[in-house]
């Protein structure tokens, strides 16, 4: 299938777009994975949980990828969406903070399959050092520095109390760490060029309590919002200036 291009494709994509492209991405992934070879806008729209409308809407910002009478070649388009979203490359990644959900974050499989390869656990607590998760070391804090110039490491993590989140920032901005995913629940302040990402489970877990009293009052309440919406995007996003 010959693709289209124009030259506002892959530019100035709006940020809800942004967000529903990974959905799609993992749409796309389980129909190759079914076998899958074309589909219409409908079908993957149904498998992403989007309207078809706003599906070949977010498309058009990367360019024509389908064939009118025929839908889009899955695969190709996978690769498409994949290579805008910079995942066709291996991601280099720290998590600091190695508890429960350091944990369970180190020993997540879904890191490697999307392009992204944890290449070190860090912790301040000493007790820690001993321990071997998802067959990495845990190293100590202090290793921040050495372990990004040794990896180039653009993409850090946080999961440590919320404490210590701000100067675990801190330290991983100094060091020349441009992206973070914040898993403490507080709010980080960085420097103008640094993306940070946050996820707040007690928040999302909060929205459905509202929408379960809401149930239970009997009153209609309007359908929740997915991680390809732009509103619950803006729920779990944490925008820097």
């Amino acid at each position: 299938m010959t693709a289209r291009t124009s030259p506002e494709a892959s530019r100035d994509i709006p940020e809800a777009t942004v967000a529903r492209l990974p959905v799609y991405l993992r749409a796309l992934t389980g129909l190759v994975e079914a076998g899958t070879r074309t589909c219409s806008s409908e079908e993957l729209a149904g498998a992403a949980g989007v309207n078809s409308a706003k599906l070949r809407k977010d498309l058009s910002y990367l360019g024509s990828y389908g064939t009118r009478g025929v839908g889009y070649d899955v695969d190709y388009l996978r690769y498409q969406i994949a290579r805008e979203i910079g995942v066709e490359q291996d991601w280099p990644v720290v998590i600091v903070g190695i508890g429960n959900l350091g944990h369970a974050l180190a020993n997540f499989s879904g890191f490697r399959s999307r392009g992204f390869r944890v290449v070190a656990l860090l912790d301040a607590d000493p007790s820690r050092h001993d321990e071997v998760v998802a067959g990495i070391d845990v190293r100590p804090f202090a290793d921040l520095e050495a372990i990004v110039r040794e990896h180039g490491v653009a993409i850090g993590v946080i999961a440590t109390p919320a404490v210590a989140a701000q100067d675990v920032a801190d330290r991983m901005v100094g060091c020349g760490i441009t992206s973070i995913l914040n898993f403490a629940p507080t709010v980080l302040s960085v420097p103008t060029g640094v993306d940070v990402r946050k996820v707040d489970l007690s928040i999302e877990l909060q929205i459905l309590a509202y929408h379960e009293q809401r149930k239970a009052q009997g009153e209609a309440t309007p359908a929740t919002t997915g991680p390809g919406d732009p509103a619950h995007h803006e729920l779990v996003r944490e925008e820097t200036a």
